[in-house]
This record gives structure tokens, sequence and C-alpha cells, in this order.
């Protein structure tokens, strides 16, 4: 199963799992329930819409298909809220969520952190879950991936294959680049793990960072990614949700390449974007999935800034 089935699969359980596994440990639920054949989940339930909304191809978009399994595993029929400015109205909703007593808030906005921390204690009768975030509260689940690790695996990838000038598109300057949304540790503990990967194969590599500041800006995803190509650039890998459109985009216009996030993206530009694409060499894909397994036994540690803070490596 890839990255992003367990993700879809894990999102659909825990629709479940929070009203059984009340203030679970973060790190993900700990157990869940089906509901008895031919009983829907009499429950209500909401999903708060991160920056760049539902359409993005990315975030958003993969948690809700999470959701709309869940409705059709238990029965049920979530809310989705969407705000066009969900950073400085995040706690408003939050407590328009508790007034309408949901009886689960699945928060994917990130930058929502202290509003769910501040509104959870005052809505004991709803189970709140967090996204990406190890928040510890009587009923606050905070579900947390690994994002770095797959970022260290599209890294090293990256590094590897803008050395190898056989393959189409790639220049041989050893450049690569990667961006993000925001400057946030959420954000951030994605481009850590790419940087530290690229780095892992080639200590001498160039990683071009820059943030759009801006999850729902195609054109400016597209104007940052170019600038990239500019300096040398061939690959670039996309942490910004549908901001990073624009990024699949120039890397199709360019004939350069581009590295998708949360959700297989390579539908969106074929031979320009994924994380394994036939134009990769086999050895390649040999060597990710070697790091990969070191990764799992732990004999490589990549780099978390939600847990350890930043790196003095990473600039």
């Amino acid at each position: 199963m890839s990255r992003s089935s367990m993700r879809l699969a894990a999102l659909a359980g825990l629709v479940a799992t929070m009203f059984t596994a009340h203030g679970a440990a973060y790190g993900g639920p700990t157990r869940s329930t089906v509901p008895l054949a031919g009983k829907a989940l009499n429950k209500k339930v909401a999903m708060v819409i991160a920056q760049g909304g539902l359409g993005d191809k990315s975030y958003n978009d993969f948690a809700n298909a999470g959701l709309k399994r869940a409705e059709a595993r238990f029965g049920f029929k979530g809310q989705r809220i969407q705000s066009a400015d969900i950073v400085s109205q995040g706690e408003a909703i939050l407590r328009q969520a508790c007034q309408a007593k949901f009886d689960l808030v699945i928060d994917l906005e990130f930058s929502t952190s202290d509003a769910v921390q501040k509104v959870a204690p005052d809505c004991p009768q709803t189970q709140w879950t967090f996204v990406n975030l190890p928040l510890k509260k009587s009923n606050i689940t905070g579900f947390v991936f690994a994002e770095h690790e797959g970022s260290y695996l599209a890294g090293a990838l990256a590094a590897m294959v803008t050395r190898d000038t056989k393959i189409p598109g790639i220049n041989g300057k050893h450049v690569v680049g990667v961006i993000g949304g925001t400057k946030s540790t959420g954000i951030d503990k994605f481009l850590v793990g790419y940087y530290q990967g690229a780095r892992s194969i080639d200590p001498k590599i160039r990683v071009l960072v820059k943030y759009s500041n801006n999850f729902g800006d195609p054109a400016k995803g597209k104007a940052i990614t170019e600038a990239m190509y500019e300096q040398g650039a061939d690959i670039v890998y996309q942490v910004a949700g549908g901001t990073g459109l624009g990024v699949i985009q120039a890397a199709k216009e360019r004939h350069r390449y581009a590295i998708g996030v949360d959700t297989d993206q390579a539908r969106l530009a074929p031979k320009n974007v994924g994380k394994v694409q036939s134009s990769v060499p086999k050895q390649f894909v040999t060597h990710v999935n070697t790091l990969k397994q070191r990764i799992i036994k732990k004999k490589i540690k990549v780099w978390n800034v939600i847990t350890q803070g930043y790196p003095p490596w990473f600039k």
C-alpha cells in the first residue's frame, strides 16, 4: 500500500475511532470500531479545510477523499467548513463548530493549533482532531504523519536524478529546489527532510528553498519555479497545496521535473511529475527503496522539526 493510500485509510478509520477512543495519545488512534451491518453512524462530523481550499488537488482534496471514504463506510454525512481567511478566522470558526455541537471536528489548518487548544476545553462534548501536530488534551487527538521521512526520500531521489544528464531535461548543474507554502514548522518538516535527503546523496548539492506564502496561488508557484529553473534547478519539490499546481505547470512547460506532495500528482503532468516515474533509472528506485527500509529500521534518522527544532545545517 502506498503512503497516500495508508493516510486515506487512516483518516477514514479515524472518524469512527474518535467516538470510542476519547483523548487517544497523539500519533494516531489506537483502535477503531465499525458500525453494525446496516446501521449508520449517528454522529455529526465536520472538517475544517486548510488554506488553499478544496480543489487544490493536494492536501485538502486528499483529506476530503478520506472523509468521503469514511462517509461511505460508516453511513454519515460530514460537513466541510471553508473560509477565505482561515488563518485570521480560525478561532471564530472553531467556536461556531462548538456551538453547532459536532461530535467530531477534524481540523486541517496548521495555523489554528493554538485556537483549537483554547476552544476544546470549552467544548467537552466534541472530539477534536488536529492533523500534523502532536497535541495532548483530554478531548484532542493529534494525528501525526512522517512527512519528513517521505521528503527525505524525495530529496535523495532528486539528488540522484539531477546528476544524471542521460535523463532528458537534466542539466548536470546539481541544483534542486523546494517550495513551501508558508514558513512554519508544519511545512518546514517537509523541507528539512528533503534537504537532508538530498545532502545525504550529494553533500555539495545546492538546494534552493523558497516560500510562496500562499496555498492557493498557482501563478505565484509557477513564477517561483521558473526562477529556480533559471538558477539551474531541474527538479522542484512542492509543499504548497494549490499553489503547487503552478510548480507542476512550470515543469510541464519547461520540460523539467517536479515532485508532488500528499497524493500522487503525476496525472497532472505524467511526463514531468511524480515521486517515481518510468524515466527514473531503476537503480535509483532500488536505492530509494533501500533508504526507505533503513529509515523503517531506524538506521537512518530523519530530522523532525516538530520534535527537534531546527538543525544547524538547514539554511
